[in-house]
């Protein structure tokens, strides 16, 4: 039965990315073959169809790198180099991991408040509310350049302009997400507290907060990707010299088409990994608080 499920569960996510790496070859062959034909009637090479596909596949700066190609890079700019080298994937990781995780706990931290003073005051319901869901109409790259330079001029750089972008973005779906979960409780629930003279404090630790925990950790999966993402758009206008934001715009300065793809791929996994650690504390929450998995 166990081994049922894991495969029911293994077997649709390795069919989807068996189809990806397939059209991301074919994507590959497609888009280098122009240049790799131009280069070939310069120097009067004829090759056979299946050569012609080797070397659409195998260019030092390819207009699309081959799958091959990135994995090398990831590996080779992981596990070969030192963690404090400049080419180093784990060491850029890290800075934008540092200002990412910084953003998400100031994000989360000004979400919960907010949610809980929209709740609690019917004045911030109604006012602040249409002013938050506005803000996210503003495009991030219009902000991030907005906050460098503010804070560069009253002497703040580094880590802070970039964590307060990540919490521009991950603030927002937990204000949301908090909110609806403070609001979750049955009125027969919030009726019982009343009549047992619960206090507004007693039936907010008691009784909201308990079940707002689930609407929490979803929203806390939706915020970290965003803070990342933030941190990332947040290193572009900064010109930083380290980062995932800093590997992705020095490749685009010098065509470096397969270090920006690999920067691509070591944000998506610091992402997933970022996304798996908050679904765990969210389920060991839900066991230490007797919520049943399902």
């Amino acid at each position: 039965m166990r081994n049922e499920r894991l495969s029911s569960r293994i077997v649709p996510v390795l069919t989807i990315v068996a189809i990806i790496i397939a059209i991301w070859y074919l994507a590959a062959i497609w888009m280098n073959a122009p240049f790799q034909r131009d280069l070939d009637r310069r120097g009067n090479v004829t090759s056979t169809t299946m050569e012609f596909v080797g070397k659409t596949l195998s260019q030092p700066k390819p207009v699309v790198p081959a799958p091959h190609q990135v994995v090398q890079n990831v590996f080779e700019n992981t596990f070969l180099r030192k963690v404090t080298s400049n080419r180093s994937l784990v060491y850029h990781s890290w800075v934008t991991l540092s200002s990412t995780l910084a953003g998400f706990a100031f994000g989360t931290a000004l979400g919960v408040l907010i949610a809980v003073g929209i709740v609690h005051v019917k004045a911030l319901d109604r006012s602040l509310m249409p002013w938050i869901i506005a803000s996210q109409t503003v495009p991030i790259l219009a902000i991030a350049p907005m906050v460098v330079v503010v804070l560069a001029a009253v002497n703040v750089t580094g880590l802070i302009p970039k964590a307060l972008i990540s919490t521009y973005l991950s603030f927002f779906p937990v204000a949301v997400g908090m909110v609806k979960g403070l609001r979750s409780p049955d009125l027969i629930h919030l009726d019982l507290m009343r009549t047992y003279n619960a206090s507004t404090w007693q039936t907010f630790w008691k009784l909201r907060m308990p079940a707002s925990m689930p609407f929490l950790f979803t929203s806390m999966k939706v915020a970290v990707a965003a803070s990342l993402v933030g941190a990332i758009v947040a290193e572009l206008p900064t010109g930083a010299a380290a980062g995932i934001g800093s590997k992705l715009l020095a490749g685009s300065y010098y065509s470096q088409t397969i270090d920006m793809w690999a920067a691509l791929i070591a944000g998506s996994l610091l992402a997933a990994m970022l996304v798996t650690i908050v679904g765990i504390g969210g389920r060991v929450v839900d066991r230490r608080m007797g919520v049943q998995a399902t």
